[in-house]
């Protein structure tokens, strides 16, 4: 990853800006969809911070559905981030409907319904 900045003064947690450093790069197409990313230990290093703080935010992105974990296969990249941002909100829209009392093949019903 190119130019990738990680400042330890900043508000923003570590992990957090790291996450967004490797959103950035499959964004501006440094990392292809499909493509392996290299060990957390190798980000790590270049990134300069610890192991457990690249895992963490590698941990963030698979939630997010940017990532895939495959045992044997390494961490591959499988969405974009506009798809996590839509993601995100799909998540946020059915824990509001589970509070509602709505489950998520109501929340499927309702937006077939509208669509």
């Amino acid at each position: 990853m190119k130019s990738t900045v990680i400042d330890r003064t900043e508000a923003v947690t570590l992990h957090d800006q790291v996450a967004a450093e490797i959103r950035r790069a499959i964004e501006d197409g440094e990392i292809q969809l499909g493509e392996r990313l290299p060990p957390a230990i190798d980000l790590a290093a270049v990134l300069k911070v610890n192991k457990n703080t690249v895992l963490r935010a590698l941990h963030i992105l698979r939630d997010e559905g940017i990532l895939d974990f495959t045992r044997g296969r390494g961490v591959r990249v499988v969405g974009t981030p506009e798809r996590a941002a839509v993601v995100t909100k799909i998540n946020e829209l059915l824990a509001f409907a589970r509070f509602r009392g709505l489950r998520r093949e109501d929340v499927i019903t309702l937006i077939r319904s509208t669509g």
